[in-house]
């Protein structure tokens, strides 16, 4: 003889049972987990189905306790982003996407004192290794992969002719 049971399962996410979170909580969860740009949250809020002035209010309320903060934000993704090796013009389009001002995204590119030049060498050899190349059309394939990366035209010009010179001087 089997003893069918039917078991209660705890609200789920999908849920109706479950009391819908408000948007103060849901943002407050998401910025848990990492820095967001207020663009962002508000984006995500917009995306769980969270009212314009729910959304707002909530926003609000994060900027006043300090819990969102676009500059610490900006601050944090320009440090993640130049360690994993991409230049100025990557960094800025990515800043610019997130809702800050051009003036802002000037001062800390400034603040952030990177030798782009040095990056981009380094990220040359990562992926290349330490040998320089004269083949104009490996020479041609690096400087695209340094120009996807965002670096500019002048200084990837610079760091992949260096290899070409410094090959010279050896002969």
């Amino acid at each position: 003889m089997s003893v069918c049971v039917a078991m209660k399962r705890p609200p789920g996410k999908d849920d109706p049972a479950r009391p819908k979170r408000s948007a103060y909580d849901k943002a407050l969860g998401l910025l848990a987990r990492r820095e967001h740009s207020r663009k962002e949250l508000k984006t995500k809020l917009r995306q769980g189905g969270y009212e314009g002035d729910e959304a707002a209010a909530a926003l609000d309320r994060l900027g006043e306790q300090h819990y969102q903060d676009d500059d610490r934000f900006a601050e944090v993704l320009l440090r993640s982003r130049i360690a994993q090796g991409y230049g100025p013009q990557r960094l800025r389009v990515e800043l610019k996407s997130h809702g800050l001002a051009d003036a802002r995204i000037r001062e800390l590119l400034d603040e952030a004192e990177v030798d782009w030049e040095a990056s981009a060498a380094a990220q040359l050899r990562r992926r290349y290794g330490g040998a320089g190349t004269a083949d104009p059309a490996e020479r041609a394939r690096r400087a695209q992969f340094l120009l996807r990366r965002g670096f500019a035209a002048a200084t990837v010009r610079s760091v992949t002719h260096a290899d070409v010179d410094e090959a010279d001087d050896i002969s």
